[in-house]
């Protein structure tokens, strides 16, 4: 069930890459039409329409185009000069290169996808955009290709609802997090009054919303992983009882013992 979750996903990503020319949100495109790309679903709910104008201006057209997300996670991690950012399942880049520009030259950012023609395509922005403290690494969010306590911020765009294993990449997140680091990231949650079987109801796993947890669930997997100060909060609508939220927490620092 892991794995065929898991290349349900990857065939849904790699189709958005090679059509990134078009403008379809991840999430939203449930259906993957016999006719291909262009009998994707369009929906405002994700992507590239719930980025600012100036973060639009910023990243190549073929970045804008392939996001697939629920938000802003840039909005939500705060990011300083200097610092060091993981994107868990980075796409075709945006954030990735938007990360770059506010961390500065001091700084760097990571990308982390399991898809080839996501990370060519990523990587082929960051050409595009000129960014040179910028590095995309093919794994799993759920086995991340970097050593322990590598960054300051772990971000992401509406994926730890796609995963199969969520308690493993709040681990993991924790695990490459230095001590004191950030979680701020955007996805779908559920509101609690909904069981996996109705999440399951209003839409698909590819679809974002099937997979999602639930607010509490959310909580919980995090003090699960180690995190402190956690919050979940709904931003937007997606369905009946699901929503784009932003999803914050810390790795305690040293000092906290």
């Amino acid at each position: 069930m892991t794995q065929d979750i898991r290349e349900q996903v990857k065939a849904r990503y790699a189709l958005a890459a090679v059509q990134a020319s078009g403008d379809a949100g991840c999430c939203g495109g449930d259906a993957v039409g016999q006719n291909g790309p262009k009998d994707l679903v369009i929906d405002e709910r994700f992507g590239s329409g719930l980025y600012g104008a100036d973060d639009a201006a910023a990243v190549p057209a073929e970045a804008l185009a392939a996001s697939l997300g629920c938000g802003n996670p840039l909005l939500v991690a705060e990011l300083r000069e200097g610092e060091r950012v993981l994107d868990l399942g980075s796409g075709g880049g945006i954030d990735v290169l938007l990360s770059a520009r506010r961390v500065g030259a001091n700084g760097f950012a990571y990308g982390v996808d399991m898809t080839d023609e996501m990370l060519d395509l990523a990587r082929a922005n960051a050409a595009r955009a000129g960014a040179t403290n910028v590095e995309f690494r093919k794994g799993t969010i759920e086995d991340l290709p970097l050593e322990d306590a590598t960054v300051d911020v772990v971000i992401s765009n509406c994926v730890v609802n796609l995963s199969p294993d969520k308690p493993a990449v709040l681990a993991e997140a924790f695990r490459v997090l230095v001590p004191g680091g950030r979680f701020g990231i955007s996805d779908v949650v559920a509101e609690d009054r909904l069981s996996p079987g109705e999440r399951a109801e209003r839409g698909s796993y590819v679809g974002c919303i099937a997979g999602a947890l639930s607010r509490t669930e959310y909580l919980d997997g995090l003090a699960a992983a180690g995190f402190v100060d956690a919050e979940v909060v709904f931003t937007h609508d997606v369905a009946d009882g699901m929503h784009g939220a932003i999803v914050r927490a810390r790795k305690p620092a040293e000092q906290d013992g």
